[in-house]
């Protein structure tokens, strides 16, 4: 990159050049990490990640086009469970979300930084169904009355007590799907086995799993 930057002819001081690969830069992020962990900030759990096969490599879903194929080497991306380390930034979502406005950065950026701190207020309902109950978060407290059916994502446990042979085979196709597809998709298939109450109404309703719905947002389970 260097390299192209000068045959291009732009001129930087490159006395002021840092590495992010050179031990005297990262040993600083290393720290941080440490303070981080030691204060219980940084911790590990198993979540489902962009896996590119040919490079052995994690994506983000930026890094993931519309096909679902990785932007690095073309290969079509899979989805894969793995442990990994985690900031508690949603302990100062607000604090984050406040000093953004003294941030003179382009508006898109900002909402792009808003999104990745991810505060969402809203209210959790309870549904009961025969598998015991299932939780559902919504910021729309008032659409309630218009529920119709659930809609749990193919990560959700209930699937995993209730769900039959055919079902299970749609859900792997569903899991193996990247975020960045599975937020365009409207596909839905039902649960036979598990069926849920209306709160307000006690009226019986479906249940399904759905590819749009990810596990991650709210309680992985969605009342439209």
């Amino acid at each position: 990159m260097k390299t192209q930057m000068q045959q291009l002819g732009l001129n930087f001081d490159w006395d002021k050049e840092l590495s992010t690969s050179s031990p005297e830069y990262y040993k600083w992020t290393q720290w941080i990490f440490l303070q981080l962990f030691e204060k219980g900030l940084a911790y590990q759990k198993e979540a489902y990640i962009n896996w590119d096969p040919a490079q052995n490599t994690v994506l983000a879903n930026e890094q993931v086009d519309e096909q679902g194929n990785s932007w690095r080497s073309g290969a079509k991306v899979e989805r894969r469970m793995m442990k990994q380390w985690y900031f508690k930034i949603t302990d100062y979502a607000e604090e984050l979300i406040s000093g953004l406005q003294d941030l003179n950065w382009p508006k898109p950026v900002i909402e792009m930084q808003k999104g990745w701190i991810g505060k969402t207020s809203g209210y959790t309902l309870k549904f009961k169904a025969n598998s015991g109950s299932l939780e559902v978060f919504t910021t729309r407290i008032e659409t309630v009355m218009g529920v119709t059916f659930l809609a749990l994502a193919p990560e959700h446990p209930v699937v995993q007590d209730f769900g039959t042979d055919q079902e299970w085979v749609e859900i792997d196709k569903m899991r193996n799907k990247s975020d960045v597809l599975r937020k365009e998709s409207r596909k839905s298939v039902a649960l036979s086995q598990v069926s849920a109450y209306h709160p307000v109404t006690g009226e019986p309703l479906p249940v399904v799993f759905s590819e749009y719905v990810l596990a991650d947002v709210g309680t992985g389970c969605s009342g439209p």
